[in-house]
């Protein structure tokens, strides 16, 4: 798989509280949003995928 790059603006209270996130984690910025993207992108696949589950199986 290979990499893209992604810009972004934003506001500069919003980096700052990012910044504070990251390096409570140990993590640059950027690890940092691309951890929380891959996490959140988990959880609605997670989701659909429970969705269709219980759909094939009648749960209601």
């Amino acid at each position: 798989m290979g990499t893209s790059v992604l810009s972004l603006r934003i506001d500069g209270e919003l980096l700052e509280r990012l910044r504070q996130h990251a390096a409570r984690c140990g993590m640059s910025v950027q690890d940092y949003v691309v951890r929380t993207l891959i996490r959140d992108d988990f959880d609605v696949r997670l989701q659909a995928a429970t969705v269709e589950t219980e759909k094939l199986y009648g749960v209601a």
